[in-house]
This record gives structure tokens, sequence and C-alpha cells, in this order.
């Protein structure tokens, strides 16, 4: 099962052979700086551009030195030879390991961002599908109003663009990179080299920086997924409530010959909802370390590298591999409407309680009155289990009030869908605006069941 979602992509990214690759990017990049400003003859930069760490040389290195930059700078330079003195020059390691982060952490957010294009799309294909399915709307896990579920649908899409735009710029924050030096006062490396390597990198050198990227962006960054996955537990638990046994709406896939239970045959559990929910938590334990990171001593300490080297690569491998999870949920959901219709008629009619009290007040009554008079059959209807509409045609008061003919027009339930054209057009997903805003401009969007 875990395999079925798994992310190689993401995976990959925060490989110990990527990260080393980084490091050697930005340490290319420096090079290449220092050879434009005359620093090191041009002629060697094509031979520092071959150079390789050789990551068994580097484990070995570093059982002697027990520090993984000078183990790295080791192997490097072994691959060298003559060359290998302008590698690292002028530089400390924050230079290379913040720059480097810097460039995972923008290659992450690209993924997440082309995940949550997918789970949007997902999302807005059923809520179109699903935008006049009636279903009770519920305050405080009490019947309140009819809705329709691709509304609540619709509501789960805008809040995931929301978070798309949340990621764009938690991501511009962390694509900066920093080479100042010792203390970032540029001593030994000029502020040319730092914007010429930077700019290879495509990233923006930090306006001022002390040894270290400051952490205010990171824990930004670590934040922004946390959000993005407290929205996925929020989804999720929608999910588990609406799978209840007692109400049972929807359904989270369940493949032939899966089972839920290893005692009872009959369990079809929400395990992968579940699943989102519990690991949300993490992500957002995750954020709070992120925040503790911002605080350092003086120029810098090591505090946070121990803590970064687990949370921003875990934080960005769960959440991709929730997304993933999510966005097959919504896929294959199972629908139910009939399931939706029979809930929505369980209180008799007292869905429409608010309808009757607004025509009384219409009619001339004072809203207490009329609060008074509906109440009066509401909670007779509830405790009784009697119909609300019959009750109501046999109260002398209401009746002469509000004609038979009147009340019966006010049970309908299309009056509580009369605006969901209006909403979905404010949200851009009309049919028209959704195939030219995502199947025209990605014909290879997600198809449901694909991952």
């Amino acid at each position: 099962m875990i395999e079925r979602y798994s992310r190689p992509q993401m995976k990959k990214i925060w490989s110990d052979e990527n990260k080393y690759a980084k490091w050697l990017d930005v340490e290319i990049a420096v090079c290449d700086a220092w050879a434009e400003l005359g620093k090191i003859p041009r002629k060697s930069v094509p031979k520092i551009k071959m150079a390789r760490c050789n990551f068994k040389r580097m484990q070995e290195i570093l059982e002697e030195t027990h520090h993984d930059m000078t183990a790295f700078l080791g192997s490097v330079a072994e691959s060298l030879g003559e060359e290998s003195r302008f590698i690292h020059l002028g530089l400390t390691s924050s230079d290379v390991m913040d720059t480097a982060l810097s460039l995972q952490l923008v290659e992450s957010s690209k993924v997440l961002n082309q995940d949550i294009k997918e789970l949007i799309s997902a999302i807005v294909e059923k809520a179109l599908e699903h935008k006049y399915t009636l279903m009770i709307g519920r305050t405080h896990g009490i019947h309140a109003e009819p809705i329709s579920f691709g509304l609540k649908l619709a509501l789960w899409a805008e809040e995931m663009q929301r978070n798309r735009q949340r990621l764009a710029e938690a991501s511009k924050m962390i694509a900066v990179g920093k080479i100042s030096g010792a203390v970032g006062t540029y001593a030994t490396v000029t502020p040319e080299v730092e914007e010429k390597a930077c700019a290879k990198l495509a990233l923006t050198p930090a306006p001022i920086s002390n040894q270290v990227i400051q952490r205010d962006r990171h824990a930004q960054f670590a934040t922004t997924l946390a959000i993005i996955a407290g929205s996925l537990e929020k989804f999720a638990t929608e999910i588990r409530a609406l799978q209840k046994t007692e109400t049972r709406e929807v359904e989270e896939p369940f493949g032939s010959g899966q089972t839920g239970s290893s005692a009872m045959p009959h369990k079809r559990n929400p395990e992968l909802c579940e699943r989102i929910c519990g690991l949300s938590r993490l992500i957002r334990g995750y954020a709070l370390t992120s925040m503790e990171n911002i605080a350092l001593w003086h120029e810098r300490d090591i505090s946070h590298s121990s803590t970064e080297r687990i949370i921003l690569p875990d934080a960005c491998i769960v959440l991709d591999y929730c997304l993933a999870i999510f966005t097959s949920v919504i896929a294959g959901l199972l629908i139910y409407p009939k399931r939706m219709k029979r809930n929505l008629e369980l209180t008799k009619g007292l869905v429409f309680s608010q309808r009757t009290m607004l025509a009384l007040i219409d009619k001339g009554l004072s809203r207490q009155q009329a609060y008074k008079l509906v109440q009066k059959n509401a909670m007779k209807s509830w405790k009784g289990n009697r119909d609300y509409l019959k009750l109501l045609k046999s109260d002398r008061e209401i009746i002469s009030i509000l004609p038979s003919a009147e009340l019966e027009a006010i049970f309908d339930y299309n009056f509580y869908l009369r605006y969901t054209d209006d909403i979905f057009r404010r949200l851009g997903l009309t049919e028209t605006q959704w195939k030219r805003k995502f199947i025209a401009a990605d014909p290879a969007r997600l198809a449901p069941g694909s991952i």
C-alpha cells in the first residue's frame, strides 16, 4: 500500500546524492564567478566543472574529520588535483550548505505545486459532477439546512487555490542564496561573486545575512506546508465523518480484495483519510520546530542544523505523500446521493424551519413571534418524530397566516440551490472556465485513479 503512493521524485530531491550534487553546484558557480572577476584562471573552469564527489571516499574522510563539509571538500579535491585550491575559495560551510538547501526547497516546492494542481483538478471534476447533488448541511454535527455536495467540494478547491498561492510566496521567500563568508561581512568573498553565483543558480542573493540565511524564511516555508497539511486533514476528517455507518454518504475507495479488519470481514474503514490526519500532526510538529530554529546565538550556532536534516526533508516528503493519497481518494471517492437524500429527510421537514419563520415575518409578525411559533412546532416534530409540514398545517394560528398552498411552496429543496451557479461562476468553475483553465492548459492533468 505504501509503495502505491510513493513519490520517487521528491525522495530523489532529498537524497544524499542530490544534496552533495547541489553543494558541488554551488562551489562550481562560485568558481565560475571568481573566474569572471579574474581571481581564478579562466582556463581552470572547465576542469573544475568536471569535479566529482566520491560518496564512499567522503565517508572515509568523515570518520577522521567529523565534519561533513571538510569531508566533502576532501573528496572533491581528490577528483581535481591542482585546481582543487580554487574550490571553496573565501567561503564558509553555510555559504554552500544554506544555498544548496534553498535549491532543494525550491525543487520541492515545484513538485508540491504540481501535486496541488492535480488535487484541485480532481476536486473540481467531482464538484462539477455533484453541483446539484442535495445533502444536509451540518453545524455542530446537527442537521442545519440543505446544501449540495458539489458546493462542499468547491469550498475545498478554493482553499487549495489559496494554499497554492501560499506555497508560491513561501517558495519565493526561500529562493535565496548566501555567499558572504564567515559572519556575512564579505571580507573574504565579494558581493559581486555572490550576485554572479546566485544568478547562475537561479537564486536571489539574500540582501543581508550573518553566517547563515535567516531561519524565519525556513519557518515560513515549513509553516506553509503545515497549513496545507491542515487543509488536507480538514477534508479527510469530513470524509471520515460522512463515511460513518450511520451516515454513509461517501466512502473512500475500497479495492477488490482489500480488507478492513483482521477480525471483522465486513469492515470498510476510512484508513487513507485517517492516515492523512495522523501525518498532518507530524507536519505541524515540524513547523513548530522550524519556528524554534529562528533564534540562534549571535551570528550563528548549529542548534538548527540537526533538526533541519529531519524536518525539512520529512515535511516535504510527507506532504507530497499526503497530497498523492488524497488526490487518489477524491478521484475514486464513492458518493451515495440516495443516502444523502435519505439523511436529508430524517428530520421530516425540519430543515425548512427558517424559511417558515421568514415567511411569517413577511406576513407582518415580529421575528420573536415568528420564531416562537415555528420553534413550538419544530420541537413537537423533533421529540415525536412527526412530519413538520403536517404539524404546521394543524396549527390554527399558523394556517391563518400562511395557507396550506403557501406552506407547501416553502418546502422546496431547490430553493437552496438557486445561487449555486453564481457561486461556481465566482470561483471560475463553470464547465467552460474549467475546461479552459485546467484541461486545455494542462492536457496531461491527473486522470481519476491514475496514482
